[in-house]
């Protein structure tokens, strides 16, 4: 099925109301990329050592929506949402569907989070360092459903995973990712020691993606997919929801529910200043609530009283 591609150049620091706008119009798929790429200027996706912030000071953002999409609506929807975004630089092409997943995997690199922590697509060998003992490593092929960990709040979800691992919170214990995308926060908290995971989510493409990741990840039995409506009622110790800070706020009773006394509980998709309405929202059911930063984005975290 062929695609609408829209693409424009912005600065880092735009990045994060451009992509909000294009997925709040309906993109199926926002990526970014280094708007330096195959020029003598790219710069690594990652700072080495760090595996966590990026180094790119003007960033191609790309976003897809349906074949039929019309391109002047899509921009005069942008500009309705963001009038201080300056829209009128896009471009548009139509592009089959083969033809992105075979763009954006040849694009995409291995990442690592925290200690152990690695993110690898399928089109890449594995880093030296990925195949140490010890590492935790997910193979993915996140075709459109949102989850890549190149997004700073699947970032500060899977830093958050790794941390609980390093302190054997994660050992044999059963996780919910709710809002899971492509399933790797699960297949990460797997992959890290847990012993079962339950991915919820509305999107039927994002529960296909997450079986099909977990089958080749070779953990297809401990990761079960729900719609929100037959999700099992837990509760668990250790639930995770990277979604929009909106649907947190809604979702806060259900996800209190979820999560067991003495749980554990990591909130992402959260834009910085967004974040204390969410901390009062939370704090009737959970205490030591705390905040971690990515570039414009937040992490809130907290223990199930």
């Amino acid at each position: 099925m062929p695609f609408l591609e829209l693409t424009i150049r912005c600065r880092v620091d735009e990045q994060p109301r451009r992509e909000h706008a294009l997925e709040d119009i309906g993109a199926l798929a926002v990526t970014m990329l280094d708007a330096a790429a195959d020029t003598d200027d790219e710069q690594a996706i990652l700072e080495p050592g760090v595996g966590e912030t990026p180094l790119w000071d003007s960033i191609a953002l790309t976003a897809l929506f349906p074949h039929d999409a019309d391109a002047l609506l899509l921009l005069a929807a942008l500009d309705a949402f963001d009038p201080a975004l300056n829209w009128t630089a896009a471009t548009f092409r139509h592009v089959a569907d083969q033809d992105w997943e075979r763009a954006w995997m040849d694009q995409y690199r291995p990442l690592r989070f925290g200690a152990r922590t690695w993110i690898v697509p399928w089109n890449h060998a594995l880093p030296p360092e990925a195949e140490a003992p010890g590492a935790a490593v997910v193979r993915l092929d996140p075709g459109l459903a949102f989850g890549s960990g190149t997004h700073p709040t699947t970032s500060l979800c899977l830093q958050w995973l790794d941390a609980l691992a390093a302190d054997g919170l994660l050992r044999d214990a059963t996780v919910l990712d709710f809002g899971c995308g492509s399933g790797i926060l699960a297949l990460a908290a797997l992959k890290l020691g847990a012993a079962r995971a339950d991915g919820v989510d509305n999107d039927p493409q994002a529960l296909l993606a997450t079986g099909d990741n977990a089958a080749r990840n070779g953990v297809g039995d401990a990761l079960s997919v729900f719609e929100p409506a037959v999700a099992p009622a837990g509760p668990y110790p250790v639930v995770v929801a990277n979604i929009l800070a909106s649907a947190l706020d809604a979702l806060a009773e259900v996800l209190a529910a979820h999560t067991a006394p003495g749980g554990r509980i990591a909130l992402s998709g959260i834009l910085d200043g967004q974040q204390e309405p969410l901390l009062q929202r939370y704090g009737r059911w959970f205490d030591a609530l705390s905040v971690a930063h990515e570039g414009d984005w937040v992490r809130i975290d907290g223990l199930r009283r």
